[in-house]
């Protein structure tokens, strides 16, 4: 049972992504939730895996956090909701916003999920209710940003290099203003630049 993947990004289309781990390819069924924060191909992506298998059928499901993972297996437990709906449903809806949704029993915000007719959409509100509190506390914040992990990496080398960090923080301020796309090298030199200005 695959449970977690961590590898390269090789391919990526909405709903549908390939994982190279370690050589093999895992092609992996996502949310758009989860498809939208992932960096370009090529770069490093961690999943939690739900593994779903039936007779003429083995299928991967990931997600970026428990949240998305632990609804995902909830859905897939209600009679008449499979994968397929479960994934629709997560695309549809942010999962936090589902979360209120369900505990408001607000039918009408299920059913403009595509997908989700008014006796799915009850059935929903009426099956997952009872296992909110469970499932509330498994909200993580989303995934850093390739940028804010980027502004991250050349703040931690500046204050490295001895710089302070309130002199840091306004050099990357303008450094990324100018280019908000600005790689780590290009980046740091210019903050580098910045700070020596007198």
């Amino acid at each position: 049972m695959i449970a977690r993947l961590r590898g390269t990004l090789l391919e990526k289309a909405p709903s549908r992504i390939v994982v190279d781990v370690a050589g093999v390819g895992y092609d992996v069924q996502v949310p758009l939730s989860t498809f939208y924060p992932l960096g370009e191909e090529g770069s490093t992506v961690q999943l939690r895996v739900h593994t779903h298998v039936r007779e003429d059928l083995l299928a991967l499901y990931g997600f970026a956090t428990a949240l998305e993972h632990d609804l995902f297996e909830r859905l897939i437990a209600i009679n008449g909701v499979g994968p397929k709906l479960a994934l629709a449903v997560l695309s549809g809806i942010e999962p936090e916003e589902l979360v209120r949704a369900v505990r408001e029993s607000d039918v009408a915000r299920l059913t403009r999920i595509p997908g989700v007719g008014k006796k799915t959409a009850e059935r929903i509100g009426l099956e997952l209710k009872d296992r909110l509190p469970l499932t509330m506390g498994a909200i993580e914040k989303p995934a850093a940003s390739d940028a804010d992990r980027r502004r991250a990496d050349v703040l931690s080398a500046l204050t490295n290099l001895g710089y302070q960090s309130n002199a840091a923080e306004k050099a990357l301020d303008k450094v990324f203003a100018a280019d908000s796309d600005a790689m780590f090298e290009t980046a740091l030199r210019a903050a580098l630049k910045a700070l020596m200005r007198p």
